[in-house]
């Protein structure tokens, strides 16, 4: 049989409890205590709640948990410039200056039917250039892209509406490859901006705002490019137009719900193939003509 001996008057010693340290930071001595799972937190991790504070953990693990505020049409909600519209913009004002500096620049960017075969991607690039002899040529389109992609990039989120421009630019060039004489070089952004006022018209219809003024402002600017003399691409106009009220048809009539992403993307994909195969067949009638 065992027993504690008699301490004779002599206090134990208590053990010393531990000192309470930041999980994140084990240097770093904290006795303030986060008000959610109770852990101590120092300064750096500290944050500011509703009541007392929060560790960084505890507040990112709400905020995951938070449902993702979504627009109209679907896309994120951001807070802040729209800024796919202004990296286009940088990149194309960038390639213009890129066009005086560097002598072939424009020349191994630029589309022509004849090219599509050996570099498709001339299709898109093409969009990054302008006319150097008329400023107003790179300025009313950036213009027009800035207004438009201020309103459509918020409302579609960023992803959406990069593919919007991306497509309608191409669409553009579909259009030439098939309408245009093939030796002909076309340089401009004309037909991802006609695309982001097809799907904009589109959208405004959708919502029922009235679309009046775009409308007259699209056909003004259709009519601009049968008119001798002005030297525009009316078939990229057209073709990017013709993309961009797919693609807003797309984007504004996908049933509201948790699928809503998922057809929107999938009909983006079929407007994708699409261009691949008329790509591909105006190339092959192309090659028949003049090659075969």
């Amino acid at each position: 049989m065992s027993y504690d001996p008699p301490n004779y008057g002599v206090q134990s010693t208590p053990e010393p409890e531990a000192v309470p340290v930041c999980p994140r930071h084990p240097d770093r001595v904290s006795y303030v205590r986060c008000q959610r799972c109770g852990r101590p937190t120092c300064g750096e991790c500290q944050r500011p709640a509703a009541v007392g504070i929060q560790c960084v953990d505890c507040v990112a693990e709400a905020q995951r948990a938070m449902p993702t505020q979504r627009t109209a049409l679907g896309g994120k909600v951001r807070a802040g410039v729209p800024l796919v519209t202004y990296a286009i913009i940088g990149a194309t004002a960038l390639a213009f200056l890129l066009q005086f500096i560097l002598p072939s620049f424009d020349t191994s960017l630029l589309y022509a039917g004849i090219l599509t075969g050996s570099e498709p991607w001339r299709m898109l690039t093409s969009a990054l250039l302008h006319s150097q002899s008329m400023i107003f040529h790179i300025l009313f389109n950036m213009y027009l892209l800035y207004a438009i992609g201020g309103m459509l990039e918020p409302l579609l989120g960023r992803a959406r509406f990069l593919a919007l421009y991306v497509l309608s630019a191409i669409g553009g060039s579909v259009a030439v490859l098939w309408l245009e004489d093939p030796r002909v070089a076309v340089i401009g952004a004309s037909g991802a901006v006609f695309g982001l006022f097809g799907a904009l018209l589109v959208i405004m219809r959708q919502r029922r705002v009235n679309y009046t003024g775009i409308l007259i402002t699209v056909a003004i600017n259709l009519v601009l490019g049968f008119i001798p003399g002005f030297n525009i691409s009316w078939q990229a106009h057209v073709g990017g137009l013709l993309v961009g009220l797919a693609l807003g048809a797309v984007f504004a009539y996908a049933p509201a719900g948790p699928r809503r992403a998922t057809i929107q993307w999938a009909g983006v994909a079929v407007v994708t193939a699409a261009l691949g195969v008329l790509t591909y067949l105006g190339w092959i009638t192309l090659a028949e003509r003049f090659i075969g």
